[in-house]
């Protein structure tokens, strides 16, 4: 079965200056978090905190969307070990 656009999470690009993306990375990298899931997180409570009701009603269709899309492929991938 051939893999669709709609099988895959939406990938964005946004500026942000290099050093405090590198930072970051080695900051999350310590810690142990991933930085795709800390993000996703930090707009999940935006939305949340600050959301209409039209906004927080988007945010619970996409939930619905990660959960089954999670459920077709086996949960969210492992995060590889980066060389």
């Amino acid at each position: 079965m051939a893999e669709t656009p709609a099988d895959h999470t939406f990938t964005t690009k946004f500026r942000i200056p290099r050093r405090m993306w590198d930072a970051y990375g080695t900051a999350a990298d310590r810690t142990g978090v991933d930085r795709s899931a800390d993000l996703v997180d930090h707009v999940r409570a935006f939305i949340r905190e600050h959301g209409n009701e039209q906004e927080r009603a988007e945010l619970e269709a996409a939930e619905q969307e990660l959960a089954e899309r999670r459920a077709r492929r086996g949960g969210r991938p492992k995060k590889e070990a980066s060389a």
